[in-house]
């Protein structure tokens, strides 16, 4: 793939974070998740690339734009695309920390095709890779890190998504002696600021959705992180979709390498300031936006700072 495509994509992650930003704190999050969807879509129009969406914002039937097998882009290269045009909503609509946009591009094959089912998951950054296990305790996971990092477990801050499902969890961790940072929604900014030094958060633990598991794992590829994860359908229609994919071993633990299978491309832009990007800033005739640009085949990680002049008109 061409390396320049990822500074295109992130100008697709811009116009979707432009758009739900509007929608901040409004308590509207169908208008925001439709604002950034709308406006994702009408910008892939003007990038050089064959897409074919893989993991988006559903199948047909439930969605009219960025779903599954929807092609995208103005021709080019063929490329496999997974992408949440605002991942936390809920978020956006209440004034909260880290929403975004993401999208990630691969050539086919790279992506699991994950069913849409949630997912147990655990996330680190570089100096965690090849340390923690989905298989193993979290306490005894906290020990590993923390031995792996040179700090006390009292050191490490833990991101969870507060839900009751991981009430046992939160105990356990608490227990250990880590700190905990709880997420309201989204863990998929929780998996990101891992890879983050200056986030202050240094792994993720939980049960979260399985297109940010995949979305999480392309992150990691490009930085040099970690992600494991186990399909953990919480319904029996979860259940019926990883059977219609083939997927009967529900125990089975993907490695970052199943996850993502090959080189990949990854951008995300901010929509409201969290621990990773900072959010979307208005001001008279324009915006700040804060991106991340990251290719795995060379680790490059670039973040952007990029100001948005409305008013202006190209002439050229």
């Amino acid at each position: 793939m061409d390396r320049n495509l990822a500074l295109e994509v992130a100008r697709v992650t811009e116009a979707a974070a432009l758009a739900s930003a509007r929608f901040m704190g409004r308590g509207d999050e169908e208008g925001a998740d439709h604002a950034a969807v709308d406006a994702m879509r009408r910008a892939f129009d003007a990038i050089p690339v064959q897409g074919t969406i893989v993991a988006g914002e559903g199948t047909p039937d439930q969605t009219d734009a960025l779903y599954a097998g929807e092609r995208v882009g103005s021709g080019g290269n063929a490329t496999e695309i997974a992408l949440d045009a605002l991942e936390g909503s809920a978020i956006c609509a209440t004034g909260g920390a880290g929403a975004l946009s993401i999208i990630a591009v691969a050539e086919a094959g790279v992506f699991f095709h994950c069913p849409d089912a949630y997912m147990e998951k655990i996330a680190v950054g570089p100096e965690g890779r090849g340390v923690v296990d989905l298989d193993r305790s979290p306490s005894d996971n906290l020990k590993a890190l923390a031995e792996a990092k040179g700090v006390y477990v009292e050191d490490l801050t833990v991101a969870v998504l507060e839900r009751p499902r991981h009430s046992k969890l939160i105990r356990e961790i608490r227990t250990a002696g880590a700190r905990i940072k709880l997420l309201a929604a989204g863990d998929l900014s929780g998996a990101l600021s891992t890879i983050r030094p200056e986030s202050g958060v240094d792994v993720l633990m939980g049960v979260g959705g399985g297109l940010q598991g995949v979305l999480a794992a392309a992150a990691a590829r490009c930085a040099g992180g970690d992600v494991q994860a186990r399909l953990t359908p919480l319904t029996s229609d979860e259940r019926e979709q990883c059977h219609a994919l083939g997927i009967t071993d529900l125990r089975h633990k993907y490695t970052l390498d199943e996850l993502i299978r090959g080189d990949v491309m990854f951008a995300a832009t901010g929509v409201t300031t969290g621990d990773f990007l900072e959010g979307v800033r208005f001001f008279r005739g324009g915006a700040f936006t804060n991106s991340v640009v990251m290719r795995s085949q060379s680790r490059t990680v670039r973040y952007l700072h990029t100001r948005h002049q409305f008013d202006f008109k190209p002439t050229y």
